[in-house]
């Protein structure tokens, strides 16, 4: 094994890899040598109705600069027959190699009501962001699942947003990403004995394109952002949590973990990987030291 890439040779294919983590994970995973399959619905093509400027194709040339192979695809997640297509074209290409599936589509920032309780939602929106945000994980993991229960190996990873059993702040936000968890549970269980891992993994305070653009910054100038929210200046790049995808990627004894739902602030302690600073951002030892009194603890595992 290459220590410097040590997932060449291996494929991975990272759904909703267009911008944030999705986009942190790809690279990561091309900069440990994979070829990287990087799928959305934003293109130089046309952008989706998020109307942002990342692309795929963007993302693609990212992960081969890198040092892995970035392979763009246009694909509809919530279309059971383009993901069909997509495995279909990932089993061709690659000789039916698939060793790392990410479920990382989410799209849900602009349905997500942060102000009303569920009885005075609109209830088409709140549904609508269920569907984008779990839907789309079941339909990709049902068509990609093959290729790895083939081969009796390989890793899931679905990417959430807190590895507790914590009311996260909205209820359809809350119900998405609890059910995330529950999906990497659950794929856990029935893929155990194949021999492939499912896990979920969430990061800290994600200093996404929309986070920095929220705070009126730049990754250049991020700490800026702190005079809005000192909270932010304990956050973290998408790279942090790309590598700890990768982390989990390159372990041999990553079946120790199925069905478990990691963080950022926990792998970084096992694997020694850095954010792209070379800091170890900690957002669960913040939250102990800062906002547990106020909010309380973080919570309970689910």
């Amino acid at each position: 094994m290459n220590d410097r890439q040590p997932l060449a040779g291996k494929v991975a294919l990272v759904a909703g890899g267009t911008r944030g983590g999705g986009r942190g994970i790809a690279v990561e995973l091309g900069a440990a040598g994979a070829t990287v399959y990087v799928t959305g619905r934003s293109s130089t093509a046309g952008r989706s109705d998020l109307d942002r400027p990342e692309t795929i194709e963007e993302t693609a040339a990212r992960v081969t600069a890198a040092g892995g192979t970035g392979i763009a695809v246009r694909t509809d997640h919530s279309d059971p027959e383009e993901v069909r297509a997509l495995a279909d074209r990932v089993a061709a290409e690659q000789d039916g190699r698939l060793d790392v599936l990410v479920n990382s589509v989410w799209g849900g920032d602009a349905l997500t009501d942060w102000e009303h309780p569920l009885w005075e939602q609109d209830l088409d929106t709140g549904l609508r962001l269920l569907r984008r945000a779990v839907e789309t994980h079941i339909v990709t993991s049902r068509f990609a699942l093959p290729l790895m229960v083939a081969r009796r190996s390989g890793l899931v990873v679905e990417v959430t947003d807190g590895d507790t059993a914590r009311y996260r702040g909205s209820f359809f936000y809350d119900i998405a990403k609890s059910t995330v968890i529950r999906l990497a549970v659950a794929q856990a269980a029935e893929l155990k004995p194949y021999g492939v891992a499912a896990v979920a993994v969430t990061p800290g305070f994600l200093r996404s394109e929309a986070m920095l653009e929220h705070f009126g910054v730049t990754e250049a100038s991020w700490r800026d952002g702190a005079r809005k929210d000192p909270h932010f200046a304990h956050s973290e790049t998408p790279a942090y949590l790309g590598r700890a995808v990768a982390a989990l990627a390159a372990d041999p004894g990553v079946m120790a973990k199925t069905g478990r739902a990691l963080a950022t602030w926990g792998l970084y302690k096992e694997y020694g990987f850095t954010d792209a600073d070379g800091t170890q951002p900690d957002w669960a030892a913040h939250w102990a030291d800062v906002l547990e009194e106020e909010h309380g603890p973080l919570g309970d595992p689910l």
